[in-house]
């Protein structure tokens, strides 16, 4: 593994255990060189997955992309890095027991937004007005109003 700071390839794993979920191997890893400590996920992948996007252009799943995505949601919220890792990990796991090797992008979207409204409705409205596109004021207010939501007085 090459050290993310020095960029040597002499690193020496001091810890591994599985993560809560039990889905990944967590390492800790220390760097030769620079003596640095930096963390390492190791995660079994059944299928390459590719995902249809909404124009019809096919790219290959992105495990990171879909984290980087539901943290900007999640930005500035009180929710824990392990709910995250676990949200993210529930979603790809559902996407392998689709069976399937192509996924459409509104799929992702769906389980994205599902998982969102249970953990955090401020995360649920920031993603979903990008993922349904709002254009105006009132897309926010209308999306608002369906939602099951008490409001304040």
């Amino acid at each position: 593994m090459i050290c993310p700071f020095c960029k040597d390839k002499d690193t020496s794993v001091i810890d591994s255990r599985a993560t809560e979920d039990g889905t990944a191997i967590r390492r800790r890893r220390v760097s030769a060189c620079c003596n640095q400590r930096f963390t390492t996920f190791e995660r079994v992948q059944f299928r390459e997955i590719t995902i249809i996007k909404k124009n019809g252009r096919k790219s290959p799943f992105d495990r990171d992309k879909l984290t980087r995505s539901v943290m900007i949601s999640l930005r500035k919220r009180p929710v824990d890095v392990d709910t995250i890792e676990k949200f993210v990990s529930k979603i790809y796991r559902n996407l392998e027991d689709l069976g399937q090797n192509e996924v459409l992008s509104t799929t992702i979207g769906k389980f994205v937004m599902d998982g969102l409204k249970e953990i955090d409705p401020v995360a649920y409205i920031r993603f979903a007005s990008v993922y349904t596109n709002f254009k105006e004021v009132k897309d926010f207010e209308e999306f608002v109003d369906k939602l099951d939501v008490p409001k304040k007085k």
